[in-house]
């Protein structure tokens, strides 16, 4: 017995209904809309796109909690893009066979079926609607609410101080075995040469494991730059603008996974904002390193007409909650010019607390109505758009000025 296709509308409606909501629960979102076409008890949705969280999972805790981004991994090194297959693999520690999608954006889909085997048609019905998916995680990621920069910082900051903390633990246990093996105390040649060879070994594969995860979290700063250059050069295809891209120093530092995400979204949303001014012939977009800070920097040569206010009340939010700063300036007849500074670093914690804790005591509801304030909603349009009340609105705006400690919807 095979599942029943669904009809195209009620479709297209539940699939509104999975891009809708917070980034990370958006697998079990998606799990919900495939249950019936691709019946299974497992999913999950792994994309190099979101640092903090580069899985998103739902279902049997069993294989979710237990998949690493290893075997992740050596299953999409396998597949072409745009593939849909039934294979055999090696997830949570066993092997078993899974269903593997890879979308054109390098975001893996597997899924762990159970019963019956879906009929072609239903599978090519799941590659597309992940296919929407997999763009919609772009597009969010790509748009950086500061409540997403500042929970993706966090969890990239916690995984780097657990990581860390493993390689020392580990590092000191080998190399006291490696210490003892070496004596002259023991005789036994044998047993000292294989005890040291499994010991190397298994430094070897923990620095592994301990640079795959800092790629993850980090991305060379002359890849963002190429990515980014890409980005714009789409961007700007049916306008006539000459871009200049002045690349970064090939030996400067990797980027955190956000700034690298922050500054080619400011990038973008400057050079659209430069370009649109009609009086733009050259655009001119230049990255550097100074050690410590990515320093962008964004120049036109145009008649100085660009509203440089308003440029920055879309561009600060993203620069400001990861530490930065922002600068701009419009001369008439000289050309506008947008300058901004990108901390590398964890900003040290201040007395009273870092901004990523109080982001954390938000629930999910509460994380979506400060993501309306900061876009400047009132009530009324916030309870549209979320299907609730206005009264409903006034209660989570409450707990958010009050779990982040401030007065004003503007503080918030």
């Amino acid at each position: 017995m095979t599942a029943a296709v669904p009809r195209p509308d009620a479709l297209v409606t539940d699939l509104r209904d999975v891009l809708v909501g917070p980034l990370p629960e958006i697998a079990q979102r998606f799990s919900m809309l495939l249950t019936e076409l691709v019946p299974h008890r497992a999913l999950v949705v792994f994309t190099r796109e979101c640092t903090g969280r580069p899985r998103k999972i739902a279902g049997d805790p069993v294989i979710v909690d237990r998949i690493t981004i290893a075997e992740l991994d050596r299953i999409r090194g396998g597949l072409t893009a745009g593939e849909f297959c039934c294979r055999p693999a090696r997830i949570a520690g066993r092997d078993i066979e899974v269903y593997a999608c890879l979308d054109r954006t390098d975001t893996l889909l597997l899924i762990v079926p159970t019963g019956h085997r879906p009929r072609p048609a239903v599978l090519d019905i799941a590659r597309a609607l992940f296919a929407v998916v997999a763009t919609g995680i772009q597009l969010q990621v790509h748009s950086a609410s500061p409540a997403y920069l500042a929970e993706s910082r966090a969890a990239s900051a916690e995984r780097a101080r657990t990581v860390a903390e493993l390689t020392e633990t580990h590092a000191v246990t080998l190399e006291t075995i490696l210490a003892t093996l070496r004596s002259t105390d023991l005789d036994d040649t044998r047993a000292r040469t294989t005890a040291r060879e499994t010991a190397t070994s298994a430094l070897i594969a923990l620095r592994s494991a301990v640079d795959h995860h800092r790629d993850l979290a980090e991305e060379a700063v002359t890849t963002a730059f190429a990515r980014m250059h890409g980005e714009l050069r789409s961007l700007l295809r049916h306008r006539d603008v000459t871009l200049e891209m002045v690349a970064p120093p090939l030996d400067g530092r990797g980027l955190p996974g956000e700034v690298a995400h922050a500054a080619r979204a400011l990038a973008r949303g400057t050079v659209l904002a430069l370009s649109g001014q009609g009086t733009a012939g050259r655009i001119r977009v230049a990255w550097n390193c100074d050690g410590a800070n990515l320093l962008v920097d964004i120049r036109d040569d145009g008649l100085g007409e660009i509203d440089v206010d308003e440029l920055e009340r879309q561009l600060r939010d993203r620069v400001e909650t990861l530490g930065g700063t922002l600068d701009s300036e419009s001369i008439p007849g000289w050309g506008s010019r947008v300058a901004a500074v990108l901390p590398l670093d964890l900003p040290a914690p201040s007395p009273d607390g870092p901004v990523v804790d109080a982001l954390a005591a938000l629930g999910p509801r509460e994380r979506e109505v400060l993501e309306h304030l900061v876009a400047g909603r009132r009530n009324r349009a916030i309870a549209q758009r979320l299907g609730v009340s206005e009264s409903t609105v006034k209660f989570h705006v409450a707990g958010v000025l009050r779990k982040l400690g401030v007065a004003t919807r503007g503080e918030a």
